[in-house]
């Protein structure tokens, strides 16, 4: 069996070492090499021709995201870019997925050795994802305008109040959410989002979507109130649930263990949405690796509601919406482009046209 071969590209030659140690605990990998700046990992590309890349965000002579730009303009493949857990780097990390990384660990910052190896799994994991994943050509251009087409677009509610959206995405979400979430009107039913990703990460990747939509995007708190117009983003390491309270729907967040491996776990979200909403709610099931988000769905669907799952084609991970179309989960399988019409038709008067394959 081909292994999967790994260039490590950080400034630090501990960081190196550990990330060396871990990947190759895994018989699937194969450390080829690694490299201390941007123009050393150049030449190393082009010599030992890796099937992935681990990208540190900052270092010498050019930084992680300059890199970054070059080497998906010009020799596009899979990018698990290492961050630092702090709001500068959420927002280095997330320009970093919209430049075309595939995913992020994250770099301790207290006993780096330690830390470091607690995120084994993780970071093998997300590595074996990269190695599956699918990549495109990127300019580094930022993405087109979408706002004014979603404000415009004419939209009618069934029983508006009691409508519900819930959306779950992992590895490749961040940019499928930014293709989804802009596509739907400011009048849009309130919407639920569970994204895999840390605490520090979700502030800031709530703010950038909210600069893309028409609808109000915010990370969740406890408690709140669900409303038409706003998306509630579930904060890292907290699962959300959705509660009902007579004619209002409203966010529990909790700190349960992991569900599916994950907290926030889209398992949890979609699995409250089928007892508090039953049919009064549509759901999508996005990108990622593993299977958190289809048992819940099955849920949804179960309850009554309508399903979509995102297709092969363009899913940069086809593993949730997969293990959700297997398990008989998904009412329609749609691609990327046909995800935010797919959830209007569901929840409005007026039939949108849709690119969708409908499942028995």
């Amino acid at each position: 069996m081909k292994k999967i071969r790994v260039l490590v590209v950080d400034d630090s030659a501990l960081i190196r070492q550990l990330l060396t140690r871990i990947l190759e605990q895994d018989p699937a990998i194969e450390v080829v090499g690694a490299a201390a700046d941007p123009e050393f990992a150049w030449r190393k590309l082009q010599q030992l021709s890796p099937d992935v890349l681990t990208l540190d965000v900052e270092m010498p002579k050019m930084d992680g995201l300059t890199f970054l730009a070059k080497l998906m303009a010009a020799r596009p493949m899979p990018v698990v870019m290492v961050s630092s857990l702090t709001a500068r780097g959420a927002e280095t990390t997330l320009r970093a997925l919209e430049l075309g990384a595939v995913d992020f660990v994250t770099k301790p910052t207290i006993d780096v050795a330690s830390g470091t190896a607690e995120l084994s799994c993780d970071i093998i994991e997300k590595v074996r994802a990269a190695a599956a994943s699918r990549v495109r050509r990127r300019d580094g251009a930022p993405p087109p305008p979408r706002l004014a087409a979603a404000a415009s677009r004419p939209f009618a509610l069934v029983e508006a109040t009691d409508k519900l959206i819930a959306i779950g995405a992992s590895t490749g979400g961040t940019e499928a959410l930014a293709q989804v979430l802009p596509g739907l009107p400011a009048d849009a039913p309130g919407t639920v989002v569970v994204q895999h990703m840390p605490r520090a990460f979700t502030k800031a990747f709530a703010a950038r979507l909210d600069s893309l939509c028409a609808m109000k995007v915010k990370e969740a708190e406890h408690g709140e109130r669900i409303l038409r117009g706003h998306v509630l983003l579930a904060p890292g390491d907290f699962h959300m649930e959705v509660c009902r309270q007579g004619a209002a729907y409203y966010v529990r967040l909790h700190q349960q263990p992991a569900v599916s491996g994950f907290r926030p776990s889209v398992d949890v979200l979609f699995q409250s949405c089928a007892h508090a909403l039953g049919r009064h709610a549509a759901a999508a099931l996005l990108t990622g690796m593993g299977r958190d988000g289809a048992a819940g769905m099955l849920a949804m669907k179960s309850a009554g509601a309508y399903t979509i799952a995102q297709d092969e084609a363009t899913c940069v991970v086809f593993g949730m919406p997969r293990e959700a179309i297997a398990l008989g989960a998904a009412t329609c399988v749609a691609p990327l482009s046909a995800v935010a019409d797919a959830l209007l038709s569901a929840v409005s008067t007026a039939p949108v046209a849709i690119g969708a394959s409908m499942l028995a």
